[in-house]
């Protein structure tokens, strides 16, 4: 659980590899500082990590000014010196105080209270703060992280600075703040801003990432907007020839934070994700505005009778349209070149990914080999949205899975069984051989055709799908006294105390066409699968009508909640969690004819008695 942190107060820190995530709701700038036991950074220049200079021993903080952010810190590697690593918050109006007005608010007072939360690698909180009772500040130290007893600990701090990032970077001991500021700035004014920004003319309002301040306000209307983020000091971007005229970079596979390249590119396709939910909502925002404008303005002419008709009122009316017509074409505009942007880097992105994270139609699973670890992530299809139906983004989940799915059979049952089928099959080829294991309750036989291929070849050691009330009874028993005997060792923190010769590899359940064949004790124990056997290692994929389950009433509401809902045909039942859009949703199935998943089960098949299994 998040520890809620107040000003002034620490916790202490679990491990040395954390992720710092900030959301302010405007666009800022994160930077870190690496001091002495005093606080003080001294030292060679290399102590002060930001948008210019992202990279430090140990530290890695984004390029651009952004509502949210990701720093990623491996307190393990920042030299033996540092005994102080403090994160930075500031506006873009404090970053070069006395220069030209960048947009955005003028101080955090203006501004929604941003937020830093320290998590685990994998996204577990640990300590959260949210920086309160700001005025006229444009720069603040949010939390520092200090050396504690051989340990790290993190204090909420919360302290501001009216003068900008020049004061503050005075106030931390480096040499010339002011010219310091003045690269960062300038670091900045060569990045995009990820985050939709807020319109100030008209507060809640979202707003493009770039315009006019007046027609289609954006965050950095007086900047260039050439790119996204790039924090891999790994991925280098082709130098443009000589005299070339600047424009849009060139994308890089692998440009985004992270620890290994899967996390890299974990971290960009998401980073994608969310640029085009939030392209998207400025120009849905802007179309709207415009439309308001028009309707306000047509209300304007109709309740004065001197501008109610004739001539004089046609011609107003023909300018307000052509006033709206151009701010959704400007609108638009801005939203065809984060387009262009964003699909220029899916040409670049798809053809990197891993097998578990690509399409199958993708060449990485025609040159598959069986992994030797586990994946970080794996594609559950992809997602689209109107305003864009060409640009696919894989959605993909962390694993292990922390919530089953729900393949909805209502549309289609058979398509469903074969979207479970190859979401099946994809876990199992993305593990090393025996580090995941299937089981298939079919009570009425009716996916054994979906399933054949699963264990044609020798590529599984599995038991027929179990059918009748015994054969169901049976495996929900033996999974449900797994779950028990993990969670009794865990909580007993004796995770190496299990029986000897137990399973550890991870457990997924396909159940077909539920309810049917299921006794309320078997209803009992699924429902228990599928609450806590995440934890444990047990996973459930359900292929099921919801209507075939609506005899027993609210029972199973609950259980069919805390799956996550997907559909053998595209479907728009996804939000993102950034402004709520409704996503078009296609599963990642194998092509018709495609002679691929064969491939890969013989691989598997093959590489079964290496593993000596």
């Amino acid at each position: 659980m998040t520890a809620e942190l107040v000003s002034g107060q620490n916790h202490a820190l679990p491990g040395n590899r954390l992720e710092i995530r900030v959301s302010a709701g405007t666009p800022v700038v994160a930077a870190v500082t690496l001091g002495d036991e005093q606080g003080r950074v001294t030292g060679d220049d290399g102590r002060f990590a930001h948008p210019g200079e992202p990279n430090l021993p140990g530290v890695e903080v984004p390029r651009q000014a952004a509502a949210d952010h990701r720093l990623a810190v491996d307190l393990g590697a920042v030299p033996e010196a540092v005994h102080r690593v403090h994160v930075l918050l500031a506006l873009p109006a404090g970053i070069h105080p006395g220069g030209p007005h960048p947009g955005g608010p003028p101080s955090f007072g203006a501004a929604p209270a941003p937020r830093v939360e320290v998590t685990t690698p994998e996204g577990a909180g640990i300590a959260g703060f949210t920086v309160s009772g700001l005025t006229t500040e444009t720069a603040l130290l949010a939390v520092e992280l200090y050396r504690r007893q051989g340990g790290w600990k993190i204090r909420a701090v919360g302290q501001g600075y009216a003068g900008g990032l020049p004061a503050l970077l005075l106030d931390q001991g480096l040499p010339d703040p002011a010219g310091t500021a003045l690269a960062v700035r300038t670091a900045v004014a060569r990045e995009q801003s990820r985050a939709v920004g807020v319109d100030y003319h008209h507060p809640g309002r979202r707003t493009a990432a770039a315009g006019t301040a007046d027609e289609v306000p954006g965050t950095f209307p007086s900047e260039p907007s050439p790119e996204r983020p790039s924090a891999a000091d790994s991925a280098v971007r082709p130098a443009a020839p000589a005299g070339a005229p600047e424009g849009p970079p060139v994308p890089v596979a692998g440009d985004a934070p992270g620890w290994s390249m899967e996390e890299r590119l974990y971290n960009q396709v998401w980073g994608m994700f969310e640029d085009l939910a939030r392209s998207v909502a400025a120009y849905r925002s802007a179309a709207d505005f415009a439309q308001a404008r028009y309707d306000q303005e047509l209300d304007r002419l109709l309740a004065d009778p001197r501008t109610r008709g004739g001539p004089a009122a046609e011609a107003a009316r023909d300018q307000a349209e052509i006033r709206q017509i151009a701010l959704v074409d400007q609108a638009r505009a801005v939203l065809d070149r984060d387009l262009a942007q964003l699909t220029a880097e899916a040409e670049v992105v798809e053809p990197a990914l891993p097998p578990a994270f690509a399409g199958w139609e993708n060449p990485a699973w025609h040159a598959y080999q069986v992994p030797t670890e586990p994946p970080f992530a794996v594609r559950l299809g992809t997602l689209c949205l109107p305003e864009a139906p060409e640009l696919r983004i894989p959605l993909l989940a962390r694993l292990p899975l922390e919530r089953g799915l729900w393949i909805d059979s209502a549309e289609n049952r058979g398509l469903a069984v074969d979207t479970a089928v190859a979401l099946a099959a994809r876990l199992l080829a993305a593990h090393p051989v025996g580090a995941f294991a299937l089981h298939v309750l079919d009570p009425a036989g009716s996916a054994a055709t979906a399933t054949a291929p699963l264990y044609a070849g020798g590529a599984l050691t599995l038991p027929a799908p179990a059918a009748g009330s015994a054969g169901i009874g049976d495996v929900l028993t033996r999974l449900t006294e797994r779950v028990d005997l993990v969670q009794m060792a865990l909580r007993s923190d004796a995770a190496d105390a299990l029986p000897p010769g137990f399973d550890t590899a991870e457990q997924l359940l396909i159940v077909n066409e539920f309810p049917y064949g299921f006794d309320d004790r078997a209803i009992t124990q699924l429902r228990y699968l599928a609450d806590e056997g995440p934890a444990a290692g047990v996973h459930l994929m359900l292929v099921a009508d919801r209507e075939d389950a609506a005899a027993y009433g609210p029972l199973l509401g609950p259980m069919f909640g805390a799956l996550l809902r997907l559909t053998p045909l595209p479907s728009e039942h996804l939000s993102d969690p950034w402004v709520g859009h409704a996503w078009t949703y296609e599963p990642a199935l194998v092509p018709a004819g495609s002679q691929v998943l064969p491939h890969v089960l013989r691989q598997l098949a093959d590489a079964r008695p290496a593993y000596g299994s």
